[in-house]
């Protein structure tokens, strides 16, 4: 390497499509395409096992896209990257921006040591449609409510780019000092990881796969098909958006060209809000940067959470007597991924019904999700509990037994995971409590044998969580 390179590095944009800081690397010149583990800044947003595994699985993908030329590194990213631009001809330095407030702490410093060190360094944006400070109401104030935040703030704001094609990938140079992916030691050493990843199309080309069998199959039906878990209608992009094998603007731009000429549909326009949502909780991480532990209301607190062990790992393992809470918790930890109906289900379940305090369903996600994200899963907590902007009203209170037989009528996706229930008839798959002892006994369940008893009653402790917020008011 004899002569001036550029130095690309890789974090949450695992891709080479529409991809700026690769490309703008390679404009430079001849490049090094590096990968940095860097748990030694992250603290508390080290990844979770999940996270680990996807990403093991990603950098495979891109290194065999990149034909072996990956870099991957480990340790504190400033030392890193300094070290590797002195021993270098480094001319230039790119990276795509994060949004995580550990990274864009890490990140400044990083940015004016490399200057100072005569280097060029520019960062750019590659996951996010609208930057969170170009999004703003009129007198300059972040928006905390979302719809005014998607239909007048962001259309009224620059149109997101057109995506990037792939650059000229023959730029990208190899570097002796690499670590094998395998040395990062992502991957657990029970082996659980395998059956969680069946199914799973992780990399670039799984991402576009994935994509565009949604827009062929899912997306017609999506915004009423999308509440059912056992129905196609979700993309199941999330992990490849938090990941970066897909950017929103592929995403953005595919989805509307679709209906090109036609308007778009309402299930399109539903599905493009979801992204929406996510540049909203980006926007509300961005301007709070404590959004994973301070609530956004402050009133919150002062809510008298209850401290139950056993009931919270009841809730963690799918063993509360609630079917179809069981049957989504079962499928987080089998699969890395919950159904986003379910997500608030299961979220309102612990909070209002076992009155856990949200921190530990947040935690809980972090380490479970296969798309674990600081900015979605921070700002869902908050909205399910009733502490974020914009939040579902306290009183807001999902009934697990409604749930599962509005959007599980014919118990699919509940038998799928809960298997012990499979012979119970649908009048009382969602309160097997209910059926009478002869039912019971010829579907197979014994309640406190072969599947709980309800750990806590719906209606009873609905009401308990009112009465605990009712507290709040008369403090305030």
């Amino acid at each position: 390497m004899a002569s001036p390179i550029s130095l690309h590095w890789f974090r949450q944009d695992l891709r080479l499509s529409d991809n700026p800081s690769l490309q703008a690397a390679i404009a430079d010149g001849q490049t090094l395409a590096v990968y940095i583990l860097d748990d030694e800044n992250a603290g508390e947003d080290r990844m979770g096992a999940a996270s680990r595994v996807w990403l093991h699985h990603s950098l495979t993908a891109l290194n065999a896209d990149l034909d072996g030329k990956l870099c991957i590194l480990r340790g504190d990213a400033k030392t890193v990257l300094a070290d590797l631009c002195a021993a270098l001809d480094i001319k230039s330095v790119h990276w795509n921006r994060c949004y995580e407030p550990w990274r864009i702490a890490r990140d400044k410093e990083i940015k004016e040591q490399l200057k100072a060190a005569g280097l060029s360094v520019t960062s750019h944006n590659a996951s996010l449609l609208w930057e969170p400070w170009d999004v703003a109401k009129d007198d300059g104030t972040p928006y905390k409510v979302f719809t005014p935040y998607y239909r007048r703030g962001c259309a009224a704001a620059t149109a997101p780019r057109f995506p990037l094609a792939q650059p000229d990938l023959s730029q990208v140079t190899s570097h002796a000092a690499s670590l094998p992916i395998a040395a990062l030691a992502l991957l657990p050493s029970h082996g659980w990881d395998q059956a969680m990843m069946t199914g799973w199309p992780v990399g670039e080309a799984g991402a576009q796969t994935r994509f565009q069998a949604f827009l062929q199959d899912g997306l017609q039906g999506y915004k009423d098909g999308r509440n059912f878990p056992s129905l196609p209608n979700v993309s199941r992009l999330s992990p490849h958006l938090h990941w970066g094998e897909i950017s929103p603007h592929q995403i953005w731009h595919a989805t509307r060209d679709q209906f090109a000429g036609d308007g778009l549909s309402g299930d399109a326009d539903n599905f493009l809000s979801e992204i929406g949502w996510r540049e909203f909780s980006y926007s509300l991480l961005y301007h709070n940067p404590g959004l994973r532990r301070v609530n956004l209301q402050s009133k919150f607190d002062a809510f008298p959470w209850e401290d139950n062990a056993t009931a919270l790992r009841a809730w963690q393992q799918g063993k509360t007597g609630y079917p179809i809470v069981d049957a989504a918790m079962r499928q987080l930890y089998q699969t890395g991924y919950m159904h986003n109906r379910l997500r608030m289900v299961v979220g309102s379940f612990l909070v209002k019904n076992l009155r856990l305090h949200w921190h530990h369903g947040e935690a809980w996600f972090w380490d479970c999700l296969v798309d674990a994200d600081h900015a979605s899963n921070s700002a869902s907590w908050q909205w399910i509990a009733g502490c974020g902007a914009d939040a579902a009203p306290y009183f807001r209170v999902f009934n697990p037994v409604t749930q599962g037989t509005k959007f599980d009528g014919d118990g699919r996706f509940t038998r799928q995971y809960v298997p012990e229930l499979a012979g119970m008839p649908d009048k009382y798959l969602f309160n097997p409590w209910d059926a009478p002892a002869e039912i019971r006994r010829q579907a197979g369940v014994t309640l406190g044998m072969s599947y709980p008893h309800p750990i806590v009653d719906v209606k009873l402790s609905r009401l308990a969580a009112l009465d605990a917020f009712a507290t709040l008011k008369q403090a305030s």
